[in-house]
C-alpha cells in the first residue's frame, strides 16, 4: 500500500508513510472486507459511512503537516482509523463523531489498539467543533462540507491548519485553510469524494 499506492503517486511526508506503514487497517473495516482492507479504494463502514481510501488519507494528512506532541481535533471519527495514524504520528486527538454507534465503536477500538491515552472519542455535532479547547492547531474533517465550516476557521490558531473537502455531493476539493498574520489563506489540493458532513454548519442531511 505504502509503495504502490502512496509513494509512487507522490506522497512524500515519511512521517505519514511511516504511520500509515504501521497501523493495521485490517482492524478498521468490516470483517467481510478484510481482504480488501489494503485496496486503492473507500469501503463502507457501518452507519452508512466510509473509511477513506488511503491514498486520501495520506494527502490529507501531508497537507495537514502535524508536529509530534501537537493537538489535533479530528471531526468525523468513522471507524477511528485517522485518528489512529494521528497518534502515531504522535499528535494528541480529539475525535469528534455525531454518530453515537460509531463513536462507542471507535473508542473501543482504539482502547483495544493502545490508542486510549492520545485519542479521545467524543459524540457531537462535528461542524461545530469545540470551542472548549480551542484555539486548534490542526483541524481535520473526514466529511465533505458544502462551504469551509466558519466555526472550524474561528477555532482556527494564529499558524493553524485546517483540512476540509470543500464542494457539492458527488464532487469536492480538498481544501487547506492556513491563518497566517490573522489573515485566512485558502488553497485547494485536487478533487476528491467524501460522505456529508451532516451539521449546523455542514449539511443539513445526506
Amino acid at each position: 500500500m505504502v509503495e504502490w499506492q502512496l509513494r509512487a503517486r507522490g506522497v512524500r511526508d515519511e512521517r505519514v508513510l511511516a504511520a500509515m506503514a504501521t497501523v493495521p487497517r485490517e482492524q478498521f473495516v468490516r470483517r467481510g472486507d478484510l481482504d480488501l482492507a489494503y485496496a486503492d479504494e473507500a469501503l463502507p463502514i457501518a452507519e452508512g459511512q466510509t473509511i477513506s481510501q488511503p491514498l486520501m488519507v495520506a494527502l490529507t494528512l501531508e497537507l495537514l503537516a502535524p508536529e509530534p506532541g501537537e493537538r489535533v481535533l479530528d471531526i468525523g471519527t468513522g471507524s477511528g482509523y485517522q485518528a489512529a495514524v494521528l497518534a502515531t504520528m504522535g499528535c494528541r486527538v480529539v475525535s469528534i463523531e455525531r454518530v453515537a454507534e460509531l463513536a462507542t465503536a471507535a473508542r473501543d477500538r482504539l482502547g483495544a489498539l493502545g490508542f486510549g491515552d492520545l485519542v479521545e472519542v467524543r459524540i457531537g455535532d462535528g461542524s461545530l467543533g469545540d470551542p472548549d479547547g480551542a484555539p486548534w492547531s490542526r483541524i481535520v474533517v473526514g466529511a465533505a462540507a458544502p462551504a469551509v465550516p466558519e466555526p472550524l476557521t474561528d477555532q482556527l490558531a494564529e499558524g493553524g491548519r485546517l483540512v476540509v473537502p470543500v464542494g457539492a455531493r458527488w464532487e469536492q476539493e480538498l481544501t487547506l485553510v492556513v491563518r497566517e498574520g490573522g489573515r485566512l489563506q485558502t488553497s485547494r489540493h485536487g478533487a476528491c469524494v467524501f460522505v456529508p458532513l451532516i451539521g449546523a454548519a455542514g449539511h443539513r442531511r445526506g
